[in-house]
């Protein structure tokens, strides 16, 4: 039941992705602009995530779920009425702030509510919920607004969030709620906060449009250490913390943390990169990518129980290793693809991820949240899944610096390479060899290099995605040495 609350948050960043053109031709909105539509709700979502703790002692798990999925399902039915951008942005806010609570509420519940011999189960059936929504949303935002509008992609969220309120309100514990804990709120710590992850999310945004060196992005990024720094000072010692910082000090939470960062990049950019190469290399829209994109959800659904026994009776160091490798590899198999890349040679690399996916979100949660006292569990989860969902932030401006910052340079290359009467490159960029061997040597007439820039601009591009996937396969290995930090016995354990 709050994983259903939990699903509905991390899916609705997907399915409104795949709309935002349709969205913005509805409101009138210039182009350059719709882009607040998501970075309105994330901005709000990684400020609330890590306030998750204290607002569970305040209004208790039951009173911050119920009040949460309410607040989340009233804000979507604001979004689906919304006549103009204004409008939409602030129910996006509100949606991206009460669906941020949601996240870590229900991992935290797993140590909180379950014995021991039920978390893997429940940590399961959460993950699966977890990564599973950005797997099917693009399919599911594809069809909606292909089906009826895009309305119905926040009304959707209608009837779960009602039948999710309902249940949280009946079978959740009632524990007595701490409203005096309000008193103790530190504001100007939870100012610097939220400015700090304010500002590295836009920042982040703005990078590869504007350049990691332009005045905006140094000056958001100089605003986000600045604040940081002053936060952690502030919280370090503070007898009651916006957040509980000081968890960072036991290894094996930091190592858990620093593998769900690790996990954001290449679960959220693998998310980002397969349609981007998919609309490059054969023009499909969403609802194809999304169909294609299935073969990971499935391969996780169908590894879930084995990760689940595993998990029981292996130590999670060691399932954490063979996941992150396994990940690694799935994603440098997809370093390789070209042009004509069918569903074939793009199965396996996806049913890698897939089954790699479980045995890199169980074992890391166990290592973070499952060996600390139940007093400690709700702000470190707050944490844990901060470290995940900035990890997609900005592995996603990493991926996007890459792209867009090596194609040109990788356009230039393949140029030389046709002039230079390379076959291979005129095969990878899809140029009939007929026309091709027609031509003299030396660089291409105006008229035909006014034919190839497309397919030049399209291979580049494309090889330019490759190296994204490189990189991203090269840190998600690399990760493996943060074990090493994991040693002796965890905390509480």
């Amino acid at each position: 039941m709050m994983a259903l609350g939990m699903f509905m948050a991390i899916l609705d960043v997907q399915v409104v992705a795949t709309s935002l053109p349709t969205i913005q031709g509805a409101l009138g909105v210039a182009a350059d602009q719709m882009s607040w539509v998501q970075t309105a709700y994330l901005v709000a979502e990684v400020v609330a995530i890590p306030l998750t703790g204290l607002l569970t002692r305040i209004l208790t798990m039951r009173g911050l779920f119920v009040a949460a999925v309410s607040v989340f399902t009233l804000a979507s039915v604001g979004c689906a009425l919304s006549g103009g951008f204004a409008s939409l942005i602030t129910w996006r806010v509100l949606q991206g702030f009460s669906g941020g609570t949601l996240i870590p509420a229900v991992f935290s519940a797993v140590f909180l509510l379950f014995p021991v011999r039920l978390q893997g189960v429940a940590t399961t059936m959460a993950g699966v919920l977890a990564v599973l929504a950005p797997t099917v949303g693009p399919v599911v935002g594809g069809w909606i607004t292909e089906t009826w509008s895009w309305h119905w992609l926040f009304l959707i969220n209608l009837a779960p969030g009602l039948v999710a309120a309902g249940l949280g309100l009946v079978t959740l514990p009632r524990d007595e709620a701490s409203p005096g804990d309000l008193r103790l709120i530190d504001l100007p710590a939870l100012a610097l906060m939220a400015t700090s992850l304010a500002a590295l999310i836009l920042g982040l945004k703005e990078a590869p449009r504007e350049g990691w060196a332009s005045p905006l992005v140094i000056g958001l990024l100089a605003l986000f250490a600045a604040s940081l720094v002053l936060f952690v000072r502030r919280s370090w010692g503070a007898p009651h913390p916006i957040v509980e910082l000081r968890t960072l000090r036991e290894r094996w939470f930091a190592t858990g943390c620093l593998l769900s960062f690790v996990l954001g990049i290449g679960l959220f950019g693998s998310v980002y990169m397969m349609p981007v190469f998919l609309a490059v290399s054969h023009g499909y829209g969403a609802l194809r990518i999304g169909e294609i994109m299935l073969v990971t959800g499935v391969a996780q659904l169908v590894t879930a129980p084995v990760a689940v026994a595993l998990e029981k009776r292996v130590d999670p160091r060691w399932l954490s290793l063979a996941g992150f490798l396994l990940f690694g590899v799935g994603l440098g198999l997809s370093a390789r693809q070209t042009a004509g890349a069918d569903f074939d040679e793009m199965l396996w690399p996806q049913a890698i991820r897939g089954v790699a996916i479980m045995l890199c979100l169980l074992p890391p949660t166990r290592m973070a949240l499952g060996f600390l006292p139940a007093d400690r569990v709700a702000d470190a989860s707050g944490l844990f899944n901060l470290m995940r969902n900035l990890g997609g932030a900005i592995g996603i401006a990493l991926i996007d610096t890459v792209i867009y910052g090596r194609a040109p340079e990788l356009g230039r290359e393949v140029q030389a390479r046709l002039a230079a009467g390379d076959e291979a490159t005129a095969t990878a960029a899809q140029i009939p060899l007929a026309l091709f061997r027609a031509q003299p040597p030396g660089p291409p007439p105006p008229d035909l290099l006014a034919f190839l820039a497309p397919k030049i601009e399209r291979l580049a591009t494309l090889l330019a995605i490759n190296e994204a996937w490189a990189l991203v396969a090269a840190v998600t290995v690399l990760a493996v040495a943060s074990l090493l930090w994991a040693r002796g016995k965890p905390a509480g354990g």
